[in-house]
């Protein structure tokens, strides 16, 4: 090795050289390497140009010098070979060793600090192995999280909340909380409300309505069936004067705020929601508790967070009542329905009852006050191990009005659990998600979704960018006889298949091709997957298991929940469990997220019909209120542009490379996108906080211009053709604007309206 040294030294010291200098490309960290090149070619032009006297005096030396390297040529090349072999066998295994250790630094486990990253997109568990690991004893649950008094902001709530997060720490997950001060209508502390119905004795309800207006109200009773739109039209189409009635409304089918907003719009002057028997087999005296606020989150700083720092600026939610609205007890609202005359009940309402007459006279008094809560939001994540900023949020509320038992205690047992299984799965099984997994417990679910909605205005921006999906855990357990899912469309394939693989005995009794109809329902505007969905553009999913004649979640005590469930409560959770945590496993672990954009087609094409039906009838019935000149063909456009583009994304998908980690993350974020690109631009949150088009709640919706159109076929003093054709022209950009984005490239956009 010396000699080679040696020679190798005698070599390159010995002759006359000149030497050149060029860059590398940058490297990934932004270096420049230089490197300098020996010319040979140059030897005699650098001797000639070097004026150091040492290079002169050798001169005349110079041709024996040459010689005597002639004469040693062999064996110098001799040592020349076996220098070159020496470095490259160096630098091979020098690159072997780094390589090496990089895969080693790659497969070692992450610390808590930092999380080491998967580089390649190749699967770290096959989904059979995933799903058949949640199927073992992961998951067992028993409903131990539970409390007497929980309501929003109390003691109770606080601790619940506690113990939620020490369960998520035990199971070494990053835990965090965010706190709010909101604003909540709470029964009177000193006093009551109060109802006196005809001459009778005063009565004093223990439920109460968070956000009704306060005061006195007086006026014949009417009843009102479910108080839907539908009723209030049939009630309508009798030619009864629904003029500052008090409004007498069953509970179910539709929320009380939905309930108080269309009696609202009828000009009644106050409304009251009984539990009817055939729906609510509870007693006589079991009290209603719920809130009237047409929207969801604290009513008073509507579209922004209820943050300490907040500076509240004097503003209200616009969907706030304005009339009065209080709950009694199954017994009071029977008592009031015998004593009613006046006109028989239009044909399909449920029972025999006469809708009321003017002399049915009956006072109510609300006093509810207005109170500040401050209220924690307690979260815990697993993160994931390729794409960590990217996550599925699983949510239950944690508080009640009463005891809650199926409103909020099965929901955060099954939070708890599902946390524990899949932490155990991946510190013990080896189970590496893509993405995170973020357990959220909310507070103050019961005044409308406040919490949730308050995380959800206060990182709306963030959250609307990487939030994969909302899973919601409230009230999955009311019964036992049947299943219902509420869903954003882009999720009903991944539905589906949830159910053949985890509860297939639930719609063995349906055919393929029925499902949906079968299973499916409308998402509510009390369900807190509403605002991630309407409100931020979240695809979201709620489910529940329920009977014929479920026991309200509003009001379950544990005895009620296991009288409709045959006691069966744990076993019904645990089922949730694995219907949940499988949806959420699925968006976490594939490369690519499986949602199904072709789902919006049909929806918005059934849309689109509706709309250019009616447009021609108004021409033809109400020829100056909207020209010839106006079509619906752009409708049709922006809706074939959504449907071109779906397609192409799906043919996308289909041949895609799953190796390649940067082609699926593009191919997830065009996805993620279509759900928020739904949310109309065009309308504040503060005035119609439910901006989707398709799924929300205001004029701007699709729905809202088809009933738009109704009212100027019949000529309706409330309809507005100008404004009409305003709310139209802003859907149809909606849509082709979600098209436009669905593309990717701005090269790929189809314009053409």
């Amino acid at each position: 090795m010396d000699q080679a040294r040696s020679a190798m030294s005698q070599i390159f010291n010995n002759e006359p050289h000149s030497y050149t200098r060029f860059n590398l490309p940058d490297n990934m960290e932004g270096d420049t390497s230089q490197v300098e090149m020996i010319q040979s070619s140059d030897m005699n032009e650098e001797v000639g140009e070097n004026g150091d006297e040492d290079h002169l005096s050798h001169k005349s030396n110079r041709q024996p010098h040459v010689a005597q390297n002639f004469e040693c040529t062999t064996k110098n090349l001799c040592f020349m070979a076996a220098a070159i072999v020496f470095t490259f066998v160096i630098g091979y295994l020098t690159g072997y060793l780094v390589h090496k250790n990089k895969d080693l630094n790659c497969s070692c486990a992450p610390s808590e600090d930092d999380i080491t990253h998967e580089t390649g997109a190749v699967p770290f568990m096959d989904w059979d192995d995933v799903r058949k690991l949640l199927e073992t004893p992961h998951i067992a649950c028993t409903v131990q999280l539970n409390s007497s008094n929980h309501r929003a902001g109390s003691p109770g709530d606080e601790d619940l909340g506690n113990k939620v997060i020490k369960k998520f720490k035990e199971y070494g997950m990053k835990t965090w909380t965010d706190e709010h001060f909101v604003k909540v209508q709470d029964p009177p502390a000193s006093g009551y409300n109060r109802i006196v119905f005809k001459n009778g004795s005063e009565e004093h309800p223990t439920g109460f309505l968070s956000y009704s207006a306060s005061g006195t109200a007086r006026g014949a009773v009417l009843y009102a069936h479910y108080g839907q739109e539908e009723d209030f039209q049939q009630l309508k189409n009798m030619n009864i004067n629904m003029n500052n009635r008090v409004m007498l409304i069953r509970a179910g089918r539709i929320s009380f705020a939905e309930k108080v907003a269309n009696a609202a719009k009828v000009n009644a002057s106050a409304v009251l929601i009984y539990p009817d028997p055939i729906d609510y087999p509870i007693g006589n005296d079991t009290s209603l508790f719920g809130h009237v606020h047409m929207g969801s989150g604290d009513p008073y700083t509507p579209g922004f967070p209820s943050f300490n720092h907040t500076q509240f600026p004097p503003v209200q939610s616009s969907g706030l009542p304005h009339i009065l609205a209080q709950t009694i007890t199954t017994g009071m609202g029977t008592k009031i329905l015998r004593q009613l005359g006046g006109r028989t009940q239009p044909n399909g309402w449920e029972g025999i009852n006469r809708l009321g007459d003017e002399s049915d006279v009956i006072t109510v008094e609300v006093n509810n006050v207005l109170t500040e809560k401050r209220i924690n939001n307690v979260f815990g994540v697993i993160k994931g191990f390729v794409d960590a900023d990217r996550y599925v949020v699983i949510g239950a509320q944690r508080d009640a009005w009463g005891p809650g038992f199926a409103a909020s205690s099965v929901g955060t047992s099954v939070l708890v659990e599902l946390a524990r299984s899949i932490s155990d799965m991946v510190e013990n099984d080896g189970f590496k998600p893509r993405r995170s997994m973020v357990f959220a417990s909310w507070s103050a679910g019961e005044y409308g979704s406040v919490g949730a909605t308050e995380w959800l205005e206060g990182y709306l921006s963030s959250l609307s960018m990487k939030a994969v999906a909302y899973i919601n855990l409230d009230g999955i357990v009311t019964g036992q006889n049947g299943f219902k899912v509420a869903a954003s469309p882009l999720l009903h394939s991944l539905i589906q298949n949830t159910l053949k693989e985890v509860t297939s005995h639930l719609i063995s009794s349906f055919g393929k091709n029925n499902w949906e109809s079968a299973i499916l329902e409308p998402l509510r505007m009390d369900s807190a997957a509403y605002p991630f969905l309407a409100f931020s553009g979240i695809p979201s999913v709620a489910f529940r298991f329920h009977s014929g004649s479920s026991v309200s979640e509003f009001f379950c005590t544990t005895k009620n929940l296991n009288s409709v469930t045959a006691s069966q409560v744990p076993q019904l959770a645990v089922r949730a469990g694995q219907f949940a945590g499988h949806i959420a496993l699925r968006l976490v672990h594939d490369h690519l997220l499986q949602m199904d954009l072709k789902k919006y087609n049909q929806l918005i094409r059934s849309h689109v019909v509706q709309i250019n039906a009616r447009v021609k009838a108004v021409q033809r019935l109400q020829p100056q209120l909207l020209p010839k000149t106006l079509t619906g063909q752009w409708l049709v456009m922006a809706s074939g542009s959504y449907n071109r583009v779906s397609n192409i994304l799906t043919a996308d998908i289909q041949n895609s490379d799953l190796e390649n980690v940067e082609m699926c993350r593009m191919i997830n974020d065009r996805i993620m996108t279509v759900e928020r690109n739904f949310l109309s631009p065009y309308v504040s949150p503060i005035d119609s906080p439910f901006r989707h088009i398709l799924l929300g709640s205001g004029p701007h919706t699709l729905k809202a211009l088809t009933n738009h159109l109704d009212a100027l076929k019949s000529a309706s003093p409330e309809a507005n053709a100008e404004l009409f054709r305003n709310k139209l022209a802003q859907a149809t950009w909606t849509i082709q604007a979600c098209a436009n984005s669905l593309a990717g490239d701005i090269w790929s956009l189809d314009n053409e309206i």
